[in-house]
């Protein structure tokens, strides 16, 4: 028997915002750690959480749980790194009862593909269909500078184990100004021509990093109107439950998302929620709200309990971010997206 046999709370209204927008994803992070270190995430030498601080797998599955019983529809894996959390893939199977009882539709995951060559037959016999990899550039020299000390070939490698078990696979690349903006079309057609979609986003002020984002910063837009004096981008009405907006590019016949939380943000239609690997229920991405779940948990709080400090923290869900990147302001947030769950 699965030491997470819990059902799902049964709630007798979905889960809504103080908006009307019903929240339906629930981004779960299962720890900060991470085994790269992106210039544009994390500092060179992060100090990591105490594992103490960090929920527990069977925490982490009673939370994932409530909110499938509030009507949660898409659960997405995030870290950090989730594939270096010890024991995540007996929290990804116990999930996949969720999928057996058609409670939830989809378990998908966000990694960055170190560890895919290990974990790509087990996600695919857990019920995960289809996962994004993180993949800034192809360039062995670049990819090791931008990850400071990653090693493309091991990523590609991963890639290409999540296709053999049969993972519909996604490649997440972040514009940026002085290093990966010239290589964009050649990543995106190395993505079709390998039947892999991919999605482009914009960098995000999060954190206290040592890099200058200002500079960094690359409007899809512009990539846009870059990418349409070669191809024929055509809009399609596709939504997988995300921010990204979907093109199909003509001359390859493959799939572009862009995901622009400073050029055009995404908020009139968000029905996200992130829980971090700590606990902390964060309704938007660009504000500096949060609920704190596991002193909840940890009080004992029964499954009612429960239910209702995730409706009001969800009923506190702001309207919209307001994402800056300017010179000596800062990040508009505090935390690392690492912390934040991707």
């Amino acid at each position: 028997m699965s030491p997470y046999d819990a059902s799902p709370v049964q709630a007798p209204a979905p889960l809504v915002d103080g908006f009307g927008r019903k929240v339906s994803y629930l981004r779960l992070s299962v720890t900060d750690r991470c085994d790269l270190r992106c210039v544009y995430c994390m500092a060179e030498h992060m100090v990591f959480l105490p594992k103490a601080e960090l929920l527990t797998l069977e925490e982490l599955d009673r939370v994932a749980t409530a909110f499938v019983g509030l009507g949660t529809r898409k659960l997405r894996i995030t870290g950090g790194e989730p594939l270096v959390r010890k024991g995540v893939m007996d929290l990804i199977r116990s999930l996949g009862r969720h999928l057996a009882s058609g409670a939830l539709e989809e378990i998908t995951l966000t990694t960055n593909g170190t560890r895919l060559a290990e974990f790509a037959g087990q996600l695919a016999e857990a019920g995960v269909k289809r996962i994004n990899v993180s993949l800034d550039s192809l360039k062995p020299d670049l990819f090791k500078r931008l990850t400071r000390g990653g090693d493309v070939a091991k990523v590609l490698a991963g890639i290409e184990a999540a296709q053999a078990a049969g993972l519909r696979v996604k490649v997440n690349a972040v514009a940026l100004a002085h290093d990966n903006a010239a290589e964009i079309p050649e990543l995106i057609g190395w993505a079709h021509r390998s039947g892999l979609d991919i999605t482009l986003i914009e960098t995000m002020p999060m954190g206290e990093i040592e890099a200058d984002r200002t500079d960094q910063y690359l409007s899809l837009e512009t990539v846009r109107r870059e990418l349409e004096s070669f191809w024929t981008l055509t809009d399609l009405p596709l939504s997988t439950g995300g921010p990204a907006r979907y093109v199909r590019v003509e001359e390859t016949g493959g799939r572009l998302g862009f995901i622009t939380p400073m050029s055009h943000n995404f908020c009139e239609a968000c029905n996200r929620v992130r829980l971090t690997c700590t606990g902390t229920l964060h309704t938007c991405l660009g504000q500096e709200d949060a609920t704190d779940l596991r002193a909840v948990l940890r009080a004992g709080a029964s499954d009612a309990e429960l239910v209702e400090v995730v409706r009001n923290g969800v009923l506190a869900k702001p309207k919209g971010h307001d994402f800056r990147i300017a010179r000596a302001e800062g990040p508009s947030v505090s935390r690392h997206m690492s912390t934040t769950g991707g």
